[in-house]
Order: structure tokens, then sequence, then C-alpha cells
């Protein structure tokens, strides 16, 4: 695929998820004068909701792409990665949870389904670039000759944070054209003005192919080692109680665990290998230090280490200041925040921010100090 230039036309694939802000992408593109071509991926799983409201798993989410893109005036398809879905995504959020982590789908979604496998797709058939209705920005930055992964203008709805995996070759073949508008209510009365009749559909808030009875259930189903019986201890290694899986907790997790008197406990860990969850209280939630693996730097090369950044430990948390270091011998990056952050939970991702850039991330693999981190300068 060629680097993007807004003077030229060009064929463009929009991702089309059923939902109201891939259909504004596409009919944004559309009205620039590029030759679009919408393309919906067939994941959904027997369980999924079929509904016109469902998520992107959905049935009735395929039909609403359709419907928008016959409103915009642009060709759709439909690609079957029902199989490829089920093993990268689905089958890596249920091993995740076996092994005591909680992990984020999302981001492995768009790792390897959406600015992988799909991409491979639009190069396929041609098309110069691949455009996705998510909130964030992309750049080239003219000093550096690299392309850079920016927040949204709209903090609110910023989606940077999942989109941490992505590569050179990948921001340079990608438009992410909301990442530009002032927030969700700006593409919705863009979506009015193009006559789109998804234009006031919900957004899915739940894991796409997750059925309606939640993922605990889901899990059982899957891998019913998640739903071992176990030990519920103190951080001190006291029993007080006993649980029916560690797939039914996560950290900061308050609900189901005995009463205490001395307050109120809290998930503080999990050990699937002994299934045990560990729990104590609110202040021991908190903590300074955490190492990072299965590293990704936008740049495509480590920064100059250690550097003061911002880190995010969830996509509903502030990046906070924080400062990273190198552990040469494990490859990882050790992560000490300014202030101690509650509930560092392992599996989920680690974001890092310079400013409103991404310079990468990775999977939070534990906390504490490591004994293999390079001495601070």
């Amino acid at each position: 695929m060629n680097a993007r230039s807004a003077a030229d036309q060009k064929t463009i694939v929009a991702a089309m998820s059923g939902g109201v802000d891939s259909a504004v992408t596409a009919g944004l593109l559309k009205k620039d004068g590029h030759d679009v071509v919408g393309i919906t991926l067939q994941i959904w799983q027997e369980h999924a909701e079929q509904g016109s409201h469902g998520g992107c798993c959905s049935l009735g989410a395929v039909e609403d792409a359709r419907r928008a893109s016959a409103a915009i005036g642009i060709p759709h398809y439909v690609l079957n990665f029902k199989d490829h879905f089920g093993r990268q995504v689905i089958d890596r959020f249920v091993s995740e949870y076996a092994a005591g982590r909680t992990p984020n789908p999302c981001v492995e979604c768009n790792r390897s389904v959406k600015f992988d496998e799909l991409l491979k797709q639009a190069e396929g058939l041609g098309a110069d670039l691949l455009a996705t209705g998510h909130y964030a920005r992309i750049r080239l930055n003219a000093e550096t000759g690299l392309y850079e992964l920016l927040k949204a203008r709209d903090a609110a709805k910023d989606q940077s944070y999942f989109l941490f995996t992505m590569t050179q070759r990948q921001l340079a073949a990608t438009l992410m054209p909301l990442g530009e508008l002032s927030g969700k209510s700006e593409t919705r009365r863009l979506a009015r003005e193009m006559g789109l009749a998804l234009a006031d559909k919900p957004d899915s808030q739940e894991i796409c192919f997750v059925p309606k009875e939640g993922y605990t259930r889901f899990l059982a189903e899957k891998a019913p080692e998640t739903h071992r019986s176990g030990e519920i201890v103190t951080s001190d290694g006291t029993p007080i109680g006993s649980h029916q899986g560690v797939a039914n907790y996560t950290i900061g997790q308050r609900k189901r665990l005995p009463a205490s008197n001395s307050g109120p406990l809290y998930v503080l860990r999990l050990d699937a290998a002994t299934r045990r969850v560990v729990v104590g209280s609110d202040a021991e939630l908190y903590e300074t230090q955490f190492a990072v693996g299965a590293l990704n730097w936008i740049s495509g090369s480590a920064p100059a280490l250690p550097l003061a950044v911002s880190a995010r430990i969830r996509y509903n948390a502030e990046a906070v200041s924080a400062v990273i270091s190198s552990s040469p011998l494990t490859g990882e990056v050790q992560c000490t925040f300014e202030t101690p952050q509650r509930a560092v939970t392992p599996g989920q991702a680690a974001v890092f921010y310079l400013d409103d850039v991404v310079l990468g991330g990775g999977a939070i693999e534990r906390t504490g100090a490591s004994t293999d981190t390079m001495p601070q300068e």
C-alpha cells in the first residue's frame, strides 16, 4: 500500500462494523472523492446476539453495515473471519483467564485481525489504504520520517490505548478520520446529514463475542478448569473461605468475598496454579512498580531508557506520570509510578505516552520491583 495523500484520489477499504463510527468514516472518505469499498468481517459465534443492535459479532450488525453502505453509495462485502477470530482472539482470551490473568480482547482484535489480516485482504484487493472508525490520529513526522500514533482530539473518546500494537507499515497504510472530530456528538450529527439510519444506534459496551449471560459462564463452557474450586486466602496466606473458580474474580473486586472484621476485602492477586484468590485491604491494592512484556514500540525500536512518560494501565484510567526502565535479561520494561496506582492487573495493557504521542506498550506481567532493571542515570 502507498502512504496517504489527501490531494490524490485513493482506493480505500473501509472496515465497517455496523456501527455509526465506521459508517461515518466511509461516508467522509466517499465525500472527499475517494473510491471506497466497505468490508465487514463475519466473526460472530453461534451464541452471538442477532438483533439489530447487537455487537460487532452479530448478524444484525452486518445488515446495518450493508444498509449504511447502500445509503453512502459504496459497494459492500462480507469476509468470513470466524475461524481466524476464534483462534487469535477468543482462544487467547480463554487461555489468559485460565492462567489467572485479565486480558483485553479489543487489543488482540486490533493487532491480529483488523491491522494484520484485514490489511492483507485490503492489499489483495489492490486498495491504497485501510480506514477504520477509531478515535485516534496518525501523522507523519517530517523530521524523523516516521509515522506517529496520537490521542484523538476528544480525550473522552480517545481509543489510542487499544492501538499501541500498530507498526510503521500499518500506520502508513491506515486512515482514522474520526480522530480529528470534536467527539461522538459530531459523528452522530454527520451521520444524520448523510441520512444514515444508524445515526442514533447505541454504542456496544460489552465484549462482542461473550453472550448476555456474561464472561464467567462463557469461560465455564470453554475452559472448565477456570471454575475449579479453591481457597480464598489473605495476603499472609491465612485461609478464610473458598471459591468456585479464579475466573470469577478480577484484581480490585469486592463482590463474592467473605466478610471481615477488619473491614472490606478486595482481590489482590490470582494464582491459577494453586487456585488461590488472595485478598486484602484497599490499601494493599496500590502498587508503585510493575513489569511489562510483549512490548511494541510504534517507531519500530525502543526509546532510550530510562524515560519519563505518562502511563495508562486500563482504558478508562487516566495516564499518570511514570518512569520506564529496561530489564535487559528478560526483555521487559519496568514501570515505576510517581504515585501508587490502584489495581494494577496482569494481562491488561500498559501504554506509554509522551504528551499526545503513543510510544508503545505491552502486557502487564507482574507487580513489584524487578531485580533485573538497569540503574537510573
